[in-house]
């Protein structure tokens, strides 16, 4: 093994991330037999002259050593604690008895594609560990990758998409599946790792390139299958004057998006910064946003480093948009699925592409479990309808692209960057309510669900403070849950429906004269009189309050 093929980074990655990096077109899984969440920490070379030895956590690349001569190098994987062996098949038949042997090594197994080449493999696998923070297990949630920026935008726009930087090398691409309909195109310059020549000399002829090193737009390119080429989009990554990249989307199977062109734009402004993060033009530059970004919201810092550090107007306009999923804010989509878990990486990228095509200076940060967008430098007089629609956007693309029903958040406009925790904290306030008094809509402004945040405010209080509560209420639903009755729940949905006894009698499917009989029971072993205004009041508060274990 040549000690200088090992990858020294201090970082990690999970293998279930690499895969994504990777994608199916290179390679497959035979065996995972400790699952696909095991850390990948390194990636050696193993030349077939060299004794079968490895570190723990690495991915062995066996290097000319195909099937069933890959035995020592999965054993000694196995025996020195590495994390995978990718190796290529000689034949179909060979993937059974080197999927066992990985088993009893305990090694995972990954098939080379027998058209892929080593040196792309290793080349990507050390970049997803470079981009992985160190320490780390996984790829940051809050940077992402251009992988899964490339899947992210390939979800938005129905396509299949690549990265590529300025010669054409791609960079990243996104995941296929058989019903892609990938074009030659597409293979041939994943497989090559750049565009054909022929291909390339016809874009040039037909002025694309020229478009794009002169162009923000997103350009269209007719499908032209006498060259196997599909439709495609393609738009430009800049920083500044500078072309970075270009970002491709192929057509498949199915016609692109309405909202392509749009979903490219901002996509194209979050790879920007991925790039320029790459060249090192801002060195720690993403850690000191993220941390000067996170001190804004949470007002323990003052707006002028941001403002500073990015070169904003501190003194106009600014909003804070939020947004909340997870298992720890469950609810449902409205067929009764349970949302699926998403990684953050996918559901941020989401985010950042969509509001980065509205507004260029937006930032977006995670604070589990919700994610922030700060709008700085808005227009002067922007309302907050227009903010509600931007919003809306980004929720509806959540839930149509990836099943999720994102709940979002408008916080107010605020004069600067200096009252920007205002607008955090009123974002937050609309959420903490959407989620306590199951609100429906998917996105809030204050004055949309101001009755509801006010409630939801007040039994916060009411459970932080026992002390100002009914004792007479508290001892009703203590007797409800010692004797599994009705009763606390029959007198809300009485106060609840106005004290129309047909009405809550029919929301809780009993008989008029059933409800009734709860009622006198519950002032009986209470002493409430809901004649009074008062009593009926705080009823209606405190038996909105969740049990209490």
């Amino acid at each position: 093994m040549d000690p200088a093929a090992v990858s020294s980074t201090a970082a990690s990655i999970g293998l279930r991330q690499l895969l994504m990096v990777l994608g199916d077109s290179l390679v497959e899984v035979q065996a995972a037999p400790a699952g696909l969440d095991v850390e990948i920490r390194g990636v050696s070379l193993l030349d077939p002259e060299d004794p079968p030895t490895a570190q723990p956590g690495e991915l062995v690349l066996v290097i000319g050593a195909r099937g069933r001569a890959a035995f020592p190098a999965l054993r000694a994987a196995g025996r020195d604690g590495a994390a995978a062996v990718v190796v290529k098949l000689d034949g179909p038949g060979q993937a059974a008895a080197l999927s066992e042997t990985a088993a009893e090594a305990g090694v995972a197994l990954l098939s080379l594609r027998s058209e892929a080449r080593w040196e792309q493999v290793n080349a990507l696998a050390r970049a997803a560990l470079d981009d992985a923070p160190p320490g780390e297990p996984g790829m940051g949630a809050e940077e992402g990758d251009l992988f899964s920026l490339a899947q992210t935008t390939a979800i938005l726009t129905s396509g299949i998409v690549s990265i590529e930087d300025t010669a054409n090398r791609v960079l990243a691409y996104s995941r296929t599946t058989d019903s892609d309909e990938a074009d030659d195109l597409r293979r041939r310059s994943i497989l090559g790792w750049q565009g054909p020549e022929g291909y390339l000399a016809k874009l040039r002829e037909w002025g694309v390139f020229q478009h794009l090193h002169s162009s923000d737009e997103v350009i269209g390119i007719d499908s032209h299958p006498e060259l196997g080429i599909r439709r495609r989009l393609a738009v430009a990554i800049r920083s500044g004057d500078r072309q970075l990249g270009t970002i491709w989307v192929q057509e498949g199977s199915i016609p692109l998006s309405e909202r392509s062109r749009q979903a490219l734009l901002g996509a194209a402004r979050v790879a920007a910064l991925h790039l320029v993060r790459r060249r090192r033009e801002l060195s720690d530059d993403v850690t000191l946003t993220r941390t000067l970004l996170a001190g804004l919201l949470d007002g323990s810092t003052g707006p002028q480093p941001l403002a500073t550090h990015l070169g904003f107007d501190a003194t106009r306009p600014a909003a804070v948009l939020g947004f909340s999923y997870g298992t720890t804010e469950a609810y449902e989509t409205p067929g009764g699925v349970a949302a699926p878990e998403l990684t953050h990486s996918e559901v941020t990228n989401l985010v950042s592409v969509h509001i980065a095509a509205r507004h260029r200076s937006a930032l977006v940060t995670q604070v589990d479990p919700r994610i922030y967008v700060l709008l700085p430098q808005l227009p002067r007089g922007i309302d907050t309808d227009t903010l509600r629609g931007w919003t809306q956007e980004i929720t509806d693309a959540a839930r149509r692209h990836l099943g999720l029903p994102l709940r979002g958040s408008v916080g107010c406009t605020v004069p600067g960057l200096g009252e920007v925790p205002e607008s955090r904290r009123e974002a937050d306030r609309i959420l903490d309510a959407m989620v306590s008094a199951g609100v429906t809509v998917a996105v809030a402004a204050l004055p949309d669900i101001q009755a509801e945040v006010l409630v939801s405010e007040i039994l916060t209080l009411l459970s932080d403070r026992p002390e100002i509560r009914d004792p007479r209420l508290t001892a009703l639903v203590s007797h409800d849950t010692r004797h599994q009755g009705r009763l606390a729940e029959t007198l809300l949905t009485y106060l609840n429906s106005f004290g129309d006894i047909r009405a809550a009698a029919a929301q809780l499917h009993v008989h008029p004269n059933t409800l009734r009989y709860r009622l006198r029971r519950a002032e009986q072993l209470t002493g409430l009189d809901l004649s009074r205004p008062d009593q009926r009041l705080l009823a209606m508060l405190q038996l909105r309050l969740p049990p209490t274990g």
